[in-house]
This record gives C-alpha cells, sequence and structure tokens, in this order.
C-alpha cells in the first residue's frame, strides 16, 4: 500500500509503502449512480446535507444557475462556486437536472450523506486500504488500475480532464464532467472507473501520518480527525494540477462536505 512510482503528493502521506492484509470483502462494481440514489431517496425521504444548506460547490464550467445565485469563488481555487440550490438533484445549480444521467455517478454527495446511504443498503463506505486493494486490481504497485502505461497511451483508459486546466478542457475522452459508470474499461477485478470520474469516500478520518502507524492486518484509519479520505481522483485532474487519478493517491475533505465532482461505493459489511 502506498506509492511505489514516485509521484505522490507531498503532504498527503502516501508513503511509506507499507504491506496490509485484508479480510475478504465484497465491493459495488461502480460508484452508486443517481439511479441507485434515487431508489434510496424514494423510500426513505431522505434530504441530503447540500439540500439542507441550500448550496453546494460546483466547477465553474458546470454552471447552470442565476449570477444571483453565485455565492462566492475560493480565492485558492475560483474554478469552484458556491452555488444555491446545486445538490444531487441539480448538478450545475437550479438550471440542470439528472435526466438522462441515471447511470452517471451520484455527486454532490458528502460522506455523511453516503453513511446514510450504506445504513439504508446494509452496506459500509470501503477502508481506504479496501478501497487500495480494490483499485489495483491484482497487479501489485503499480501506478493506475490497468498497469503504468499513462491514461492517453492507446486511447482513454478513465475520465479526467484534457486541455489547459481550468480554462478550456478538449473533451478527448468524450466528457466535460462525470461520465457514466460502466464507461471505458474494469480493472482486473471487474471494477470500473476506480479513478478518475469521480472521487469516492472512504470510511476512515484522514491523516498524512497515519501509514507510519497503520496496522498491518485490516487498518481502519485513525482513531478521530477533521476530515475523511477520499480516493481516485475526478474528471477535474490533470497532471499539471491534480496528478491523483492513481491507485495511491489520497485527498480528504470535511465529512459535511458536497462537491460536483465526488460520490462513492459501498462494500459488503
Amino acid at each position: 500500500m502506498g506509492d511505489s512510482s514516485g509521484d505522490r503528493n507531498a503532504a498527503d502521506g502516501e508513503v511509506p509503502l507499507h504491506r496490509v492484509s485484508l479480510d475478504a470483502f465484497s465491493m459495488d462494481a461502480t460508484s452508486v449512480t443517481n439511479d441507485d440514489f434515487a431508489r434510496f431517496v424514494d423510500d426513505t425521504g431522505y434530504r441530503t446535507e447540500a439540500e439542507e444548506f441550500g448550496f453546494s460547490a460546483v466547477f465553474h464550467l458546470a454552471l447552470a444557475a442565476d449570477e444571483a445565485d453565485v455565492l462566492g469563488r475560493p480565492p485558492q481555487t475560483p474554478w469552484w462556486i458556491g452555488v444555491r440550490g446545486a445538490d444531487w438533484r441539480h448538478p450545475g445549480g437550479q438550471h440542470s437536472s439528472i435526466d438522462g444521467l441515471g447511470d452517471h455517478p451520484v455527486v454532490h454527495i458528502s460522506w455523511n450523506d453516503a453513511q446514510a446511504y450504506c445504513e439504508w443498503a446494509g452496506r459500509r463506505l470501503p477502508t481506504e486500504a479496501e478501497w487500495e486493494y480494490a483499485a489495483r486490481g491484482g497487479l501489485e504497485q503499480r501506478k493506475y488500475p490497468w498497469g503504468d502505461d499513462e491514461v492517453d497511451d492507446g486511447g482513454w483508459r478513465t475520465n479526467i480532464w484534457q486541455g489547459e486546466f481550468p480554462r478550456t478542457n478538449t473533451l478527448e475522452d468524450g466528457f466535460l464532467t462525470t461520465a457514466p459508470v460502466r464507461s471505458f474499461e474494469p480493472n482486473g477485478y471487474g471494477l470500473w472507473q476506480m479513478v478518475g470520474n469521480v472521487w469516492e469516500w472512504a470510511s476512515d478520518w484522514f491523516s498524512p501520518g497515519y501509514y507510519r502507524v497503520s496496522p498491518s492486518h485490516a487498518p481502519t484509519g485513525p482513531e478521530r480527525g477533521q476530515s475523511r479520505v477520499l480516493r481516485g481522483g475526478s474528471y477535474l485532474c490533470h497532471s499539471s494540477y491534480c496528478n491523483r487519478y492513481r491507485n495511491s493517491a489520497r485527498s480528504q475533505n470535511t465529512p459535511d462536505s458536497s462537491m460536483g465532482n465526488a460520490g462513492f461505493r459501498t462494500v459488503g459489511r
């Protein structure tokens, strides 16, 4: 487990490389889709945190809202916009919908929302170690789920950014934002788009120093923290800005945060 290619982001804690053993588990072949999440909402009446808060984070080229709905842009990442009315049913804002996107990954889902879905489905979020094991698809110490070849070597292998981030996406892989969950090719374990498309929540609290103290069997992350682990990168990843569409790459966000490029998949209890 960890970075073996040298492409790590220093602050993310992708090292030291360490051996981990796991108990058997099953994993969803794809990210949870809009159709999947709609069944959960129809059955329970659940309202996501983005719906409760009244806003979520939208990438600027995906914006579909009135100017009055734009709540602000972080100065460090101005391509992200806080948008009133953005949620899982309206991923770009109030003028967008998920019509025709039933097989796309659900987005604008917080860690807490994902937990609620898991409780309903009788599933759970994967640990970070389970997620990385699954992403590798049986290929030990490889950079990507398909091996070490780059994403665009011989044809696009997953949904990431092409062009000049964040202004121009040349759409060489066919998608500005999310792609259907069964696009491209599955890895050796039959799992689709473990990297790219959307970030996926893991169950663990995040700590950049955890790998130095991680147990060797079935690690579950630190006992406490301020943010939860996200894995796999998204349609916004690009080598010039975010090279986290790798098996070992790690990111984080607070458990009540939601954004237009993050979803989840589940594992068996």
